[in-house]
């Protein structure tokens, strides 16, 4: 099932525009239609409003109002399913035709997947002509176009002007400059629970590849087989990603990425309308988001270490399984950063330093990632998700739910973890399984939150 937007898009008929909510435009209501996308709107021939901007704070929710596959078709979208393939590799993806895939889409999302992935491309671009001094030809690129021409292209027919004509456009408070590496805004729906996404992030940094210090989240990033590394700090109502990178080409990936990490494409008012009135998740904290990860791999192969072990543990043998068969990343030290973590080939046939059965499980699970055996990229249902996962040596449904929640899947929840458990005063797994059919289709964030209850209680030593 899919989910209420809570955040529309007015576009005006006689004008041809479309806002943002709370714009001061005040046009006459019988001249009104609300989009929930502004693909959508685009692809009814309207153009972004030049007094609210809205391509500078509004983004495409994952959780449209439509079918389970459309959610997952969006998601696939906004980490760049279609930058260079086509909209039939995504139905094949999503297991329906590509006409089928189409006639959803304009249903559910009032726009087709092209037209959204198209969109999407155009407001990143919009938005780094509007923040960077990066060169024309190095927006196109690192917005995911394959030319400079074919962005042209698309931003006239989004916005009505050239690139360079969009970039004299741009007011003075909008230039980011950043003391080495290139800034970006990412904007969000408020509330965010910061201290709480980086405290959780802070306890799990893997050494050498993540470091939480002073209110900034950092790691090393791979590009194309080299080495970056990433900077994210909290700022007023807006994120600030600094990247450190070898190359700008593929930039919207990355930050598609941060996005996830931090659940920015959520809105959190429409969680808490659902669960915040259930006594057993009271009080429900504003702002509540799911920690995602930076790479699904690298999420499994920490699920996998850390069953039945403390997060303390488990973070402390990640040290020593990057410092084995990590690549290094010397120059990275002054950011407290040495090393990427390993891709899964280095790890299908090595010693590790825990138990037999969960190293097998390790090795298992990254020759399955390394032969495509498994899909970690959200277009799989959470129930083949976890029917994957769990065919693997070592691996049960805990540890395939708890890396679902931290892959996005909005409705993962690891019945069997501990601190659930404790949180709901010792209810048995089965109990709790049956407590959380209430909290449908956002039990991930009723999963974090009763971690959290937990943690304020008295820390887990298994709580992972």
């Amino acid at each position: 099932m899919g989910y209420n937007q809570s955040v529309t898009l007015a576009a005006v008929k006689t004008t041809g525009i479309y806002c943002h909510p709370g714009c001061s435009a005040s046009p006459n209501a019988v001249n009104v239609r609300e989009y929930e996308t502004a693909a959508a709107a685009e692809a009814d021939g309207f153009r972004a409003c030049l007094r609210c901007r809205p391509y500078r704070t509004h983004h495409a929710d994952p959780w449209v109002e439509g079918p389970e596959l459309v959610c997952r078709g969006v998601r696939l979208i906004l980490d760049g399913a279609l930058d260079e393939r086509l909209e039939a590799d995504l139905a094949r993806r999503l297991g329906v035709s590509p006409r089928h895939l189409r006639r959803l889409f304009v249903e559910h999302v009032g726009a087709t997947p092209d037209q959204l992935a198209r969109s999407r491309r155009a407001h990143f671009a919009r938005r780094l002509l509007d923040d960077t001094d990066l060169s024309i030809a190095d927006v196109a690129f690192a917005a995911g176009f394959g030319s400079v021409r074919q962005m042209a292209r698309v931003m006239h027919d989004t916005f009505h002007s050239s690139p360079t004509t969009l970039r004299g456009k741009r007011r003075h408070s909008d230039r980011l400059v950043a003391d080495g590496g290139l800034d970006t805004r990412l904007t969000f729906q408020p509330p965010l629970a910061w201290d709480d996404l980086l405290a959780f992030l802070g306890r799990r940094a893997i050494p050498g590849v993540e470091s939480v210090a002073d209110g900034v989240y950092r790691r090393t990033i791979e590009v194309d087989g080299l080495t970056g590394a990433l900077e994210v700090r909290h700022d007023d109502d807006h994120l600030i990603a600094r990247f450190h990178l070898p190359k700008w080409d593929g930039l919207i990936h990355h930050v598609a990425r941060v996005r996830h990490l931090f659940d920015l494409d959520h809105d959190p008012n429409r969680v808490a309308a659902d669960l915040g009135t259930e006594a057993a998740l009271a009080p429900w904290p504003g702002g509540l988001r799911v920690p995602g990860c930076w790479d699904p791999f690298e999420a499994g192969v920490r699920a996998i270490v850390g069953q039945q072990v403390s997060v303390a543990g488990a973070t402390t043998t990640l040290g020593k399984i990057v410092t084995a068969h990590g690549p290094s990343a010397p120059g990275l030290e002054a950011l407290g950063l040495t090393s990427r973590f390993p891709d899964p080939a280095a790890l299908t046939d090595v010693d590790l330093p825990i138990p037999r059965r969960r190293a097998t499980a390790v090795r298992a699970f990254a020759g399955a990632v390394a032969e495509g055996r498994v899909a970690l990229d959200g277009s799989l249902p959470l129930e083949a998700l976890e029917e994957q996962l769990c065919a693997l040596p070592g691996v049960g449904p805990w540890t395939a739910q708890y890396l679902a929640l931290r892959l996005g899947y909005a409705d993962a929840f690891p019945a069997s973890d501990l601190a659930v458990i404790k949180a709901l005063d010792g209810a048995s797994p089965r109990e709790t399984a049956v407590r959380s059919e209430a909290w449908r289709p956002w039990r991930a964030y009723a999963t974090v939150r009763l971690w959290s209850q937990h943690v304020t209680r008295a820390p887990s030593p298994t709580q992972r």
